[in-house]
C-alpha cells in the first residue's frame, strides 16, 4: 500500500510539473504575441507619419523652393525609415535620422512667416505632432511589454521553459535622438 501512495505522490508531482510547464509556455506565447501586437501599433503610426511627410515637404517647397538639400535629406530619410528594419533597434536608428531631417525642415519653415501662417502647413504640423505623440505612447507600451517578456525569459524557473522552447529576449525601441535625452535648460 505504501508503494501505491508513493506512486500517486510521484504521479501528482509529475502532473503538477507538467501543468506548470504548460502554463509557463502559454504565458510566453501570450507575452510574445503582445510584444508583436504592440510593435504593429507603432508600425501603423510610423506609416501615418511617412504619409504626412510628402505633403509637408510639398507645402514647404511652395514657399522655399531654393532649400533643395533639405528636401532631399527629408525624402531620403523617409525612404530609409519606411523600409522595415531588421528589428526595433535598426528601426529606431532610421527614425532618429528622419526626426533630424524633419527638424531641418521645420528650421527652414521658421524663416518663412507666410508659410508658418499657412493653414495647410499648420494642419500638417499639428497632425505630425499628434502622430509623434502616438508613436511615443506606442513606444512606451511596446517597451513595457518587452520588459515583461525579457524579465520572464531571464527569471528562474521560467528561464528553463524559455530556453527549452526557444523564447528569446526582445529588443527595445529606444530613442537615440540627443534632443530627447538632453535635459532641458531652464533660465530665470
Amino acid at each position: 500500500m505504501s508503494g501505491l501512495v508513493v506512486g500517486l505522490i510521484v504521479l501528482a508531482l509529475v502532473a503538477v510539473l507538467g501543468l506548470s510547464v504548460i502554463v509557463s509556455y502559454n504565458r510566453f506565447v501570450r507575452q510574445r504575441n503582445l510584444v508583436e501586437e504592440s510593435w504593429r501599433q507603432i508600425d501603423v503610426e510610423l506609416h501615418r507619419r511617412y504619409d504626412l511627410i510628402p505633403n509637408l515637404v510639398e507645402t514647404v517647397k511652395g514657399y522655399a523652393a531654393h532649400e533643395r538639400g533639405t528636401f532631399e535629406a527629408v525624402t531620403a530619410a523617409r525612404a530609409a525609415a519606411s523600409n522595415p528594419g531588421t528589428g526595433p533597434a535598426e528601426q529606431a536608428q532610421q527614425e532618429n535620422l528622419l526626426s533630424g531631417a524633419l527638424l531641418q525642415l521645420f528650421a527652414v519653415a521658421e524663416a518663412y512667416p507666410q508659410l508658418r501662417a499657412s493653414e495647410n502647413f499648420t494642419q500638417l504640423q499639428t497632425q505630425l505632432a499628434e502622430t509623434e505623440d502616438r508613436i511615443a505612447a506606442g513606444r512606451r507600451f511596446y517597451n513595457a511589454n518587452v520588459r515583461a517578456l525579457n524579465t520572464r525569459v531571464e527569471s528562474f524557473p521560467s528561464s528553463v521553459v524559455a530556453s527549452s522552447f526557444g523564447f528569446k529576449r526582445a529588443e527595445y525601441f529606444e530613442a537615440e535622438d540627443p534632443t530627447v535625452r538632453k535635459a532641458p535648460s531652464v533660465t530665470f
